[in-house]
């Protein structure tokens, strides 16, 4: 058993899937980075070069608080899988679950999220169609 999470910033049903691992278990997640001063860019009109502004900011915040978790990532054994947050201030990352925890304690991260793949329920429409009603002459 290990260090139980920040449950602000991760979900009930990962946090309990984490806790049936051992410490040293490698899993893979999405890092939401925290971002400053997102509500003034994103509550007002603007022109390109604000927008570009508030991208280039938003970038350069995700940037600042990413590099402020790469000592997590290297003493927890893991590694980025991109270079650098997307536009939204995330990243995915491969860390040792005591890891996972650790990353929740840090206040430049917003949230984890499991990095898991998506499947579709059913491949094909599952509502049984029917007929348009006919129209009479």
């Amino acid at each position: 058993m290990h260090d139980a999470p920040n449950l602000n910033k991760i979900s009930p049903e990962f946090a309990a899937r984490l806790t049936n691992l051992e410490p040293q278990h490698k899993v893979r997640l999405i890092v939401l980075l925290q971002i400053k001063n997102i509500e003034d860019l994103a509550n007002k009109r603007q022109t390109r070069s604000d927008r570009q502004a508030a991208i280039k900011a938003i970038q350069d915040s995700a940037s600042e608080s990413f590099n402020r978790i790469l000592g997590i990532i290297d003493k927890f054994d893991g590694k980025k899988l991109r270079d650098k947050p997307d536009l939204l201030g995330s990243i995915p990352i491969e860390i040792e679950v005591a890891g996972v925890n650790a990353l929740t304690a840090s206040d430049a991260v917003k949230a984890v999220m499991e990095d898991q793949s998506i499947y579709p329920a059913y491949r094909q429409n599952s509502f049984p169609s029917t007929p348009a009603p006919s129209r009479q002459s």
